[in-house]
C-alpha cells in the first residue's frame, strides 16, 4: 500500500511538471469553464430567466457540476498518447506498483480539477453568486463535485486504454455538449417535454448540480421526480457505480494493453 502511494505521488508530480512547462494547454482548460459561466450567467441569464440575478444562483452550481466533466479527453488523450509513444511500456519495465500509473494521473488530474473549481467559485462570485449553506454543506458540496470528477476519470481512463488512438479520443469533446445541455445544469426540466425531462433528471451530473444546490442553498428544480428529491444519494451512488465498473475495467484493460 505504501508503494503504491508512493509511486502513485511521483507520476502525479511527473503529469503536473508537464503542466508546468507547458501552461496554455492548462490555462485554456482551466479557463474555458469561467468562460462558460459568464457567458450563461451574463450574457443569457435575462433571456432564459428574465434577468440575471434570478439565473446566477440556479446555473453556477450547475456549470460547477458541468466543470467536472470538461478535461476529461485530455487525461484521455495522455494516456492513449503514452501507450502509442512506449511511455505505458516503459512503466510497466520499472518496479513500480502496477496501479500507479492510472492512479498517479487520476491524483493530478483532481489536482487540476480542484483548480478549476476555485477558478470557477471566483467567477461566480464576480456574477453576484454566493451560497447560504453553512460550512459544513460548502465543503460536502465540492466534495460531491470531487467525487463526480473521480467517477468521470475512471470512465475516462477505460475509454483512453481502448481507444485506437489519441486522434479518436479527440471526439470526446464533441460529446461533452450534449451531455451537459441534457441535464438540470442549464435549465429546469420542468421547462422540457416530459420524456425529456425525464432522462435529463438521470443524468449524473444532473444529481450532482441538485445536490450542490441544496447544500449551497441555492434554487433547484421545480417538480422534479423521484431523482430531484433525492440528489444528494444519487450523487454519491452515481461516481461510486463508475469506479465499480470501470476502474476494474480499466485495470484489466492495462494490464493486456500491446500496442
Amino acid at each position: 500500500m505504501n508503494s503504491l502511494v508512493h509511486d502513485s505521488l511521483v507520476l502525479a508530480g511527473r503529469t503536473l511538471g508537464h503542466w508546468r512547462a507547458q501552461p496554455v494547454p492548462f490555462l485554456v482548460t482551466l479557463l474555458f469553464p469561467v468562460l462558460v459561466v459568464l457567458m450563461m450567467g451574463g450574457l443569457f441569464g435575462g433571456a432564459i430567466a428574465g434577468g440575471a440575478a434570478d439565473y446566477v444562483p440556479f446555473v453556477v452550481p450547475g456549470v460547477l457540476a458541468l466543470t467536472m466533466l470538461f478535461g476529461l479527453e485530455t487525461t484521455m488523450i495522455a494516456i492513449t498518447t503514452d501507450a502509442a509513444r512506449g511511455v505505458t511500456d516503459r512503466f510497466r519495465s520499472l518496479p513500480l506498483h502496477s496501479g500507479a500509473v492510472l492512479a498517479g494521473r487520476c491524483l493530478a488530474d483532481l489536482t487540476a480539477s480542484a483548480a478549476g473549481l476555485a477558478a470557477m467559485t471566483a467567477a461566480g462570485f464576480a456574477l453576484g453568486w454566493r451560497w447560504s449553506g453553512g460550512a459544513g454543506d460548502v465543503l460536502a458540496a465540492y466534495g460531491l463535485l470531487l467525487l463526480l470528477r473521480f467517477g468521470l476519470l475512471w470512465v475516462g481512463v477505460w475509454a483512453g486504454l481502448k481507444a485506437p488512438g489519441p486522434e479518436a479520443v479527440a471526439a470526446v469533446q464533441i460529446m461533452v455538449w450534449p451531455v451537459g445541455f441534457l441535464s438540470t445544469v442549464f435549465l429546469d426540466p420542468a421547462t422540457m417535454p416530459s420524456w425529456l425531462g425525464t432522462v435529463a433528471e438521470w443524468n449524473p451530473l444532473s444529481a450532482t448540480a441538485d445536490a450542490v444546490r441544496e447544500l449551497f442553498g441555492n434554487p433547484g428544480v421545480t417538480g422534479g421526480g423521484w431523482p430531484a428529491d433525492h440528489g444528494q444519494a444519487l450523487s454519491v451512488i452515481w461516481p461510486i457505480l463508475m469506479v465499480v465498473v470501470f476502474a476494474p475495467l480499466s485495470a484489466a484493460a492495462y494490464r493486456r494493453l500491446n500496442r
